[in-house]
């Protein structure tokens, strides 16, 4: 996949959610943020206007923008002071006409049911740690030890904790029921792979980029309880886990496990809908990557795995996102047209 024929003039308005019971930190922090890949983007070209969502009104926000002359870079998590929205965000864009970067409402709420997205990983014949959805903590018929008790309807982590990994039944019991009493959603109960993990972007449509993957590195932790990705370490800056989990981009992976790698999260991509750009989470072991996750939506920021693979790739941060909004362009009925004949539009 190549830059040359990305336009670098096409309008952006870049939405990102607020919510006004954050701390005045978190505020500043998602600000600051949106900023630099706002910035990013006007240094090559790209007439940005960077638009704040602070409430689930997004018509409001967004009554002084005409569909026809801009393209949307989707930013939003959820709306402000709705919990596990993200995938309205994307649906409140399709009803008002905006062409947006990122996966559709379908598919971000497809990616949010967890037991569904392995059943069709599953039917591809994409490897997936065995997984059985539980609706209640009685007669639980469970015996892959250690496993991990997650919601069965959440992303970014939501609700997991180093008690998410469970070693025996009473355990696997009591954490169903914290899900069920505390989440308020059904528990989805996964064999836990304690092994390497790889997070892996992928960009494009009709053809794809395999982006160089992040190592999730644990060492730094002898528990089995705290190997793993949770809420705080995605989210807490000044937590250990934060801290020490950084992605390692220099990764060592023999050529033929690499290209197994590729194939799994390109069959990944096309199975769940992905569009654009996507994160895929995986861990290796015995020589087969198993799909943990796959975000059809994934942060972006300038220190995650994403935008760390994209520059080893040669892209700068701004090309970066530069070429998810030229995929997105190709959506439009006004800039589409203009792009027709760039054959190298992120598509080779």
């Amino acid at each position: 996949m190549h830059l040359q024929g990305c336009r670098t003039d096409l309008p952006v308005i870049l939405i990102y959610d607020v919510d006004p019971s954050w701390s005045p930190e978190d505020i500043l922090d998602k600000e600051d943020a949106t900023r630099q890949l706002a910035e990013a983007l006007a240094d090559i070209g790209h007439p940005v206007e960077e638009l704040p969502i602070r409430s689930a009104d997004l018509q409001a926000a967004m009554c002084h923008i005409l569909p026809d002359e801009c393209l949307v870079l989707n930013w939003c998590e959820e709306f402000p002071g709705r919990p596990l929205s993200e995938s309205q965000v994307a649906l409140a864009l399709e009803q008002m006409g905006f062409t947006f970067t990122g996966a559709d409402s379908r598919t971000i709420s497809l990616s949010e049911n967890k037991g569904q997205v392995k059943h069709l990983l599953r039917a591809q014949g994409i490897p997936t740690p065995a997984w059985q959805v539980f609706n209640t903590a009685e007669n639980v018929s469970w015996d892959r030890f250690p496993a991990i008790v997650k919601a069965a309807f959440a992303h970014c982590s939501y609700g997991i904790t180093r008690e998410s990994v469970v070693l025996s039944p009473i355990e696997l019991t009591q954490r169903i029921q914290y899900v069920l009493d505390t989440l308020h959603q059904p528990a989805l109960v996964e064999e836990f792979i304690d092994n390497r993990e790889f997070h892996v972007g992928v960009i494009g449509n009709a053809h794809l980029q395999v982006l160089p993957p992040g190592e999730i590195d644990y060492s730094a932790f002898p528990d089995i309880h705290d190997r793993l990705c949770t809420y705080e370490s995605n989210n807490d800056p000044k937590s250990l886990a934060y801290q020490v989990t950084a992605p390692r981009m220099q990764v060592e992976l023999p050529q033929k496990l690499r290209e197994q790698l590729e194939q799994v999260v390109v069959a990944a991509y096309r199975t769940v809908g992905c569009r654009d750009y996507a994160r895929m989470d995986v861990r290796l072991q015995d020589g087969i990557f198993y799909m943990l996750d796959v975000n059809p939506n994934p942060d972006i920021c300038a220190d995650t795995s994403f935008a760390l693979g994209a520059e080893l790739a040669g892209m700068s941060y701004g090309m970066l996102g530069s070429l998810i909004v030229n995929l997105a362009a190709q959506r439009h009925k006004k800039f589409a047209s203009t792009n027709t004949n760039r054959s190298n539009t992120g598509e080779n």
